[in-house]
């Protein structure tokens, strides 16, 4: 994958990370730079992690689905996007704007939950032989900067800029396996 590739699928991984952050900065009162700091380390650091557990799977299955894997890619990456677009058009959850908590393990849960569609998308990518270091470090910056900046400035933007990103997100992984099915069918 090339630079603009990673950094397009770095902030698509990130959006989702990013409505949820909008979400919590919208349920504080005041939101600090420690808070905002702080859930976006844990987010970060989750979401760095969990594509390099899915390429891992990936390469066990890679000899088995070689001839098939941009399809793969492609559906994966799809139906990420879809269900990501889905999920920004849903009715928000009235519960969810009324929570408080912030303890780490709330946290931690809320970044795993976000952080699925990177394991996926970490499968794909061991199908195609990139290099999960870089993606997932880029995947992991990205979702620390969206999630500190979407914690800050959720009481501004409140979940209809978070919805937005997610869309957004969604459009893009879309356009990535579209990219990577052209690629592999045209050559």
């Amino acid at each position: 994958m090339n630079f603009a590739a990673t950094a397009a699928l770095s902030l698509a991984m990130s959006t989702d990370a990013f409505a949820a952050a909008v979400g919590k900065g919208a349920a504080l009162h005041k939101p600090r730079w420690r808070e905002a700091l702080r859930t976006g380390l844990i987010f970060g650091v989750i979401e760095s992690i969990t594509p390099v557990i899915g390429w891992a799977l990936g390469r066990v299955a890679a000899p088995y689905v070689e001839a098939w894997d941009h399809w793969i890619a492609f559906g994966l990456l799809a139906i990420i996007g879809l269900l990501m677009i889905r999920n920004a058009l849903a009715m928000p959850d009235p519960d969810e704007a009324a929570a408080q908590t912030h303890s780490f393990w709330v946290l931690a849960v809320t970044g795993f939950a976000t952080s699925i569609d990177a394991m996926v998308v970490g499968a794909g990518l061991a199908l195609l032989g990139a290099n999960i270091v870089v993606t997932a470090a880029a995947i992991g910056f990205s979702t620390f900067v969206m999630v500190t900046l979407g914690v800050m400035l959720g009481r501004v933007l409140g979940t209809v800029a978070g919805r937005r990103a997610e869309l957004v997100g969604g459009a893009i992984l879309i356009i990535i396996g579209c990219v990577i099915l052209y690629e592999h069918i045209g050559h």
